[in-house]
């Protein structure tokens, strides 16, 4: 029977999203269960710690008798070690699912290509590396992580049309704004994708920001890191210690 993959994958990647700034160190997983080319069951990684896309894609089920002739798909190789929750490649064959779609090799170190190998031992019919490219670019910052061992960075600025980041006129300790509320509320909605927001000991004095996502309808504020030589900013009342989230100094 004609299978459109593809399809498939893509509604994983559609629900791994879901779990955007909520499962760090974990990757963004979505699952999607198919029986006769109709989605049965769905789920995502909801946040670190918690019950995998998986378990979540396969409990929502409510015929368990059909997975013996489903096909399940998800963005990021099934886990087969036990962390703070048991092994997927368990509960995959444990439920009899006969074949298993799978966008990209986890390069964590304890995966990497050894859920893909116990699936195959047990003769399940797995394939690999469907939306390969769209797979890496969701968990960029998973993959950087665990190849390259650093964080995956993104620089943001406002610069005007003539090379200039401020004023001369801005002498006061209060924000210089470039841009408007627009790419405010977008920036702030970045943060919350992100797991921390670093800036220099002269912006945090100048501008004294809160350095929170106050501008968007989420409830998760990166770590705020600032570099400062002389620990300057121990001698300012500044915002950015006005939270509960960590602050680091370097």
């Amino acid at each position: 029977m004609f299978m459109n993959d593809n399809l498939y994958m893509s509604r994983c990647l559609e629900l791994a999203k879901s779990g955007l700034g909520n499962t760090y160190p974990n990757p963004l997983v979505g699952a999607v269960v198919v029986h006769n080319q109709i989605i049965i069951g769905e789920g995502f990684h909801y946040k670190a710690g918690e019950a995998h896309a998986e378990v979540h894609a396969i409990n929502s089920v409510k015929n368990k008798e059909l997975l013996q002739e489903s096909t399940l798909y998800v963005n990021l190789e099934p886990c087969s070690h036990y962390g703070k929750t048991p092994p997927c490649v368990d509960l995959i064959i444990k439920n009899k699912i006969p074949r298993v779609v799978i966008g990209m090799q986890d390069p964590f170190s304890k995966v990497n290509g050894a859920g893909i190998k116990r699936l195959k031992e047990n003769g399940i019919n797995v394939k690999i590396d469907v939306l390969k490219k769209e797979c890496e670019e969701l968990n960029k910052r998973f993959i950087t992580f665990h190849s390259k061992n650093r964080p995956y960075i993104f620089l943001k600025f406002a610069k005007s049309l003539d090379g200039f980041l401020n004023s001369d006129y801005h002498k006061e300790k209060t924000p210089f704004y470039i841009t408007n509320k627009y790419s405010l509320q977008y920036v702030h909605y970045r943060r919350t994708q992100e797991q921390a927001i670093l800036i220099g000991k002269t912006t945090a004095i100048l501008d004294n920001p809160k350095l929170d996502a106050r501008n968007v309808e989420n409830l998760t504020n990166p770590i705020k890191i600032i570099i400062d030589l002389q620990l300057e900013i121990l001698n300012h009342d500044l915002q950015l210690f006005n939270s509960q989230n960590k602050v680091y100094i370097f």
